[in-house]
């Protein structure tokens, strides 16, 4: 990269010389691939996603609407944003987010806008999560029925920069979390001048990207 240069990921296209589906789970499964790199045949195994979003939605006040709910794996119920998989054919991101935002915190927005996008795990997943910014909020006319771990959930509207000392003293751990609340808070002091629009594109999808570019 040269001076000056802008910093950005790069895409690459291997070829892969064999594929299979090792262990095909409930929600993901597992993907074994052998590709060609730097002259090398390598084989890696990882953890096939759908891909997800995630919703920080901001009220009048910068306050942003965090849910707690429950996490088997890592064993606690952990503050979150509004999130969930691209599991439904065809379903555009921003209309999975708005699915989303009114599933589990019983919300919808007028103004949407991308506010940033990760991959969660790059050297075990090709689980890729966009997180919109969602304004002018206000509550959906039905409540909706939560069953299974979402069925306690718990919502609470908390000031932006109190999410972000959080973040910083280490006692929130959730990524999407983490992320849009950073993020959040260096837009807005740039004015929101570098959010994305709701519906651009997204290249950097790994299933979605062919479609898009």
């Amino acid at each position: 990269m040269g001076a000056g240069e802008a910093l950005s990921d790069e895409a690459e296209t291997p070829d892969i010389v064999a594929a299979e589906t090792v262990f095909a789970g409930k929600v993901w499964n597992i993907r074994r691939e052998t590709f060609r790199y730097n002259g090398d045949e390598i084989v890696r195994e990882f953890v096939d996603h759908t891909g997800a979003v995630a919703v920080l939605a901001l009220d009048d006040d910068d306050r942003a609407l965090l849910i707690r709910q429950y996490r088997h794996p890592v064993r606690t119920r952990d503050w979150e944003i509004p999130a969930g998989l691209l599991d439904l054919h065809g379903e555009p991101p921003l209309a999975a987010a708005k699915r989303e935002l009114a599933e589990e915190a019983d919300l919808e927005a007028d103004d949407w806008s991308v506010l940033a996008e990760f991959y969660t795990s790059p050297g075990g997943s090709d689980e890729a999560i966009r997180v919109y910014l969602a304004r002018t909020v206000r509550a959906t006319a039905q409540v909706f029925d939560r069953t299974e771990e979402e069925a306690d959930i718990e919502k609470r509207w908390v000031p932006l920069d109190d999410v972000v000392d959080a973040v910083l003293a280490r006692r929130l751990q959730n990524p999407s979390l983490v992320i849009a609340a950073l993020t959040a808070r260096t837009a807005r002091e740039t004015g929101w001048s570098q959010l994305g629009a709701a519906d651009s594109p997204w290249p950097r999808h790994p299933k979605l990207g062919a479609t898009q570019s």
